[in-house]
C-alpha cells in the first residue's frame, strides 16, 4: 500500500471507527436508497449464485442488509478498525481488509459489487484503476451499483477532524455523468442513473450508478 490516500484513508478510518458506527447506526435507511439497493440485490440474484463484494463496507450494516435479501455477500475494507468492528457485530459473515484498487480476487467471480458512499475517499487520478478492478472480478452479466454525494460541479473537501480525531481524509464530490464515463470506459455497461435531493441533516444531493460488464464477453 504504497499509495498516499490508501494510507491516510485507512488511518483516518481506523480512528473514528467506533464513533462512525454510532452515528451511522443499522436501520436508518431513506426509503429510495434501499428500495435501490433491493432492486440490485434481485438483478445479481437473478443472474447466478456468485458472491457479492460490498466494498468499502466499514462496520458492515449494508453487507447485513444484503445477506438478510439471501444474496451471498462478503465486505471489504481497507481500515483493519472497522473490518474489526464488522466482524464482532456481524460474526456470521465474511469481512476482509483490502482495497478497491486492487481486489485480492480472481478474474470474473464476482456476480456483484455494492460501492456505497466508498468511491468518495478514491482520487481521480486512481478511479479508472478501481473501475478496472471492478470489470476484472465481475462475471458477465454481474452488475456494480455505486453511490456517492454529489453536486452540480465536481469538488473536493479535505478533513483534519470528525468526531473529535485527528484525521487526513479526503473527499471528492463527482457528478452522475463523470462515473458514468469512467465506469464505461473500464468496460461496463451504464444501466441506470438516480439522483435525490439530500434528506434530513444531508447537505449534498446523492447519486447512485447502476452498471455491469458485458453479458457477451468471454
Amino acid at each position: 500500500m504504497t499509495e498516499t490516500f490508501l494510507r491516510t484513508t485507512r488511518s483516518s478510518y481506523d480512528a473514528i471507527a467506533k464513533d462512525y458506527a454510532a452515528q451511522f447506526p443499522a436501520g436508518g435507511w431513506h426509503p429510495l436508497d434501499r428500495t435501490l439497493i433491493t432492486a440490485f440485490t434481485e438483478l445479481v440474484t437473478g443472474h447466478g449464485t456468485a458472491p457479492v463484494a460490498d466494498v468499502g463496507s466499514g462496520p458492515g450494516h449494508v453487507t447485513a442488509l444484503l445477506d438478510e435479501l439471501g444474496v451471498p455477500v462478503f465486505g471489504v475494507d481497507l481500515s483493519p478498525a472497522m473490518v474489526a468492528l464488522a466482524r464482532g457485530t456481524y460474526p456470521q459473515l465474511r469481512f476482509h481488509i483490502g482495497s478497491m484498487t486492487s481486489l485480492d480476487l480472481p478474474d470474473a467471480t464476482l456476480g456483484g459489487i455494492l460501492a456505497l458512499y466508498s468511491t468518495i475517499h478514491v482520487p481521480d487520478a486512481h478511479l479508472p484503476t478501481a473501475f478496472a478492478e471492478f470489470h476484472r472480478t465481475l462475471l458477465p452479466g454481474g452488475h456494480a451499483l455505486l453511490a456517492f454525494q454529489t453536486a452540480m460541479e465536481p469538488g473536493r473537501l479535505h478533513l483534519p477532524e470528525r468526531f473529535g480525531h485527528e484525521i487526513d481524509l479526503d473527499y471528492y464530490w463527482r457528478t452522475p455523468d463523470q462515473v458514468s464515463a469512467l465506469l464505461t470506459e473500464a468496460g461496463l455497461e451504464l444501466v441506470a442513473t438516480v439522483r435525490r435531493e439530500p434528506a434530513a441533516e444531508e447537505t449534498l444531493a446523492r447519486a447512485f450508478v447502476l452498471a455491469r460488464r458485458p453479458a457477451g464477453e468471454a
